[in-house]
């Protein structure tokens, strides 16, 4: 005699119990999407950093050392 088989649905369940987000998954993407918009619409006010030449370099040689 065979045993009842039990199928899982993907319907969520009946007790009313969904997932809860917490406050910061909805607002960092939303920070972070309107700061780039703004970067994006007031492109005449970018100016060029000034870094030291020996940070470039040393980002130059770790891309040369990988990419081989």
């Amino acid at each position: 005699m065979p045993a009842p088989t039990h199928t899982r649905s993907h319907r969520p369940a009946a007790d009313g119990v969904g997932i809860r987000l917490p406050w910061w998954a909805i607002a960092l993407p939303a920070v972070a999407f309107a700061g780039l918009l703004l970067m994006m619409l007031s492109p005449g006010q970018a100016q060029a950093a000034t870094a030291d030449p020996a940070f470039g370099q040393l980002i130059e040689r770790t891309f040369q050392l990988l990419f081989r």
